[in-house]
């Protein structure tokens, strides 16, 4: 007799840099209930576009991940787009933002805010 074995997938992780954004940001609109929305749109040179908003309520079909305190939350369509990706954050001469490194992506455009599979 084997044993079962049970998969997680790994969703996505996020950076130290990531998570002290999404806190600092939590922080400044105080409200604790903030999570951070990761999605995949149509669109972008590439042909799909990451975004990045903040809700206060998790659907019933989201995915949740959570990382020393901090929630993110991905919606079904997405999640097949960014199972295993990383979300960081940067700052520098371009400005501020997330950045998602993703192993789905077969390409991504200069800017890396869109890719395709």
């Amino acid at each position: 007799m084997s044993a079962v074995e049970q998969f997680t997938p790994s969703v996505l992780t996020l950076t130290d840099k990531a998570v002290a954004k999404v806190r600092s940001l939590v922080e400044s609109e105080a409200n604790d209930d903030l999570k951070l929305r990761v999605f995949v749109t149509g669109g972008g040179c590439s042909g799909f576009q990451y975004g990045f908003t903040f809700d206060e309520i998790a659907e019933e079909d989201d995915t949740l991940v959570q990382r020393d305190g901090v929630t993110v939350l991905v919606d079904p369509l997405s999640y097949q787009y960014i199972d295993g990706a990383q979300v960081d954050y940067t700052e520098g001469l371009e400005g501020s933002r997330f950045i998602v490194s993703n192993p789905n992506a077969s390409t991504t455009c200069g800017c890396g805010s869109s890719f395709s599979v």
